[in-house]
């Protein structure tokens, strides 16, 4: 009796064992495998996201920079031995020994140059680039590991499917039929999303930038998304716009800017007593320490750009960095006025029209 008993545990085990080993355990494989494909995968895209929106130095470049700030001082002090043997009648300090050391110094600071270090300078020009990148780099991470749990979870699950014997051929049918039906019906979402994601990576426009999107809206932009874009008019209006309707967009900010004003004075005035007045303008706004900063160039007067009943119109400009192109304009204007108020060429008591800022200014 005791035999039978055991014979038939064991045999009920053996099934179970070979049942467990059979189905149960490719599901489980299935998800497990599928689960840590996800979590390496995002893993993967949130480092390479977050070193992209910190803007992180990668280790090959520090390990480069640092590897020469420290071979430099040796190979400096080498050169300058070096030539003070090969020139016996010079002294310490002459020309042909500091030469080597200022050459070191010099392949020093190329060699330190990196890429990063160029982002850093770009950044310190615009600091709002920083933040673009961030948001940019983490919309674009966060699309990806979306992606992927779509993508390894649709696997995982059409492959559980076919273990347990379910036919997929038709339910694959059946979903790009519905696929389609769905696509045609969320067509307009679908397009927001696309043109969401290449305004990220094309670096279109971002956070802080003023832009014209067309059909009246221009202002601040406050916040990007995939589907919507959110932009501050200079009266306060927030303006929602969907990415998918942005036909064209126009960046005030990006990279650089110029700042333009222009100037009318009466017909008839001493075209060389003008330009110089103006001359005198443009060297008070490069010297003002408020302005200078903002400045890529020194500021130029273009000359006579259009003769009407009005009078004469002259042109001042200047490149500038992101955004500061309305101040730098304000002050040029300003300066301008009381360039030519002290030359004569108007009165305190006359009007002289001057061009007025974009909006958002």
């Amino acid at each position: 009796m005791f035999e039978s008993l055991a014979a038939s545990v064991f045999d009920s085990a053996e099934g179970f064992w070979s049942w467990f080993l059979d189905i149960p355990l490719k599901v489980i494989l299935t998800i497990v495998i599928g689960m840590i494909a996800i979590y390496i995968l995002r893993r993967v895209i949130t480092s390479l996201t977050e070193r992209i929106a910190i803007g992180q130095k990668p280790r090959d470049v520090e390990r480069t920079a640092d590897s020469a700030a420290t071979a430099d001082p040796a190979a400096a002090a080498t050169g300058a031995a070096a030539a003070a043997t090969e020139a016996p009648g010079t002294t310490t300090g002459a020309v042909p020994s500091s030469a080597p050391v200022a050459d070191a110094k010099r392949r020093r600071k190329n060699m330190l140059m990196s890429p990063q270090a160029f982002a850093d300078a770009l950044n310190a020009a615009n600091p709002r680039a920083a933040e673009r990148r961030a948001q940019r780099a983490r919309t674009v991470g966060s699309v990806l590991n979306s992606s992927v749990n779509i993508v390894v979870g649709t696997l995982m699950a059409l492959y559980i499917l076919q273990t347990l014997g379910q036919p997929i051929g038709p339910l694959l049918a059946g979903a790009g039929v519905v696929g389609v039906a769905i696509g045609f019906g969320a067509q307009s979402l679908v397009k927001d999303f696309l043109s969401g994601i290449f305004l990220l990576i094309e670096d279109q426009f971002g956070v802080g930038d003023i832009v014209d999107l067309d059909g009246g809206v221009v202002g601040t932009v406050e916040a990007m998304g995939l589907r919507l874009t959110q932009v501050r008019a200079f009266d306060g209006t927030l303006w929602y716009v969907r990415n998918g309707e942005i036909l064209r967009a126009g960046n005030s900010t990006q990279e650089w800017s110029r700042a333009v004003a222009s100037v009318q004075v009466p017909l008839g005035t001493d075209v060389d007593v003008v330009r110089a007045a103006l001359g005198r303008a443009v060297d008070r706004v490069k010297n003002d320490p408020e302005v200078a900063d903002s400045l890529l160039e020194t500021p130029s007067v273009r000359g006579v750009d259009a003769v009407d009943r009005m009078g004469l119109t002259f042109t001042l400009h200047a490149q500038v960095r992101p955004a500061q192109q309305w101040l730098v304009a304000r002050s040029l204007r300003v300066a301008a006025h009381a360039a030519l108020l002290d030359a004569g060429v108007v009165l305190a008591t006359s009007t002289v029209p001057y061009e007025d800022g974009p909006a958002g200014a």
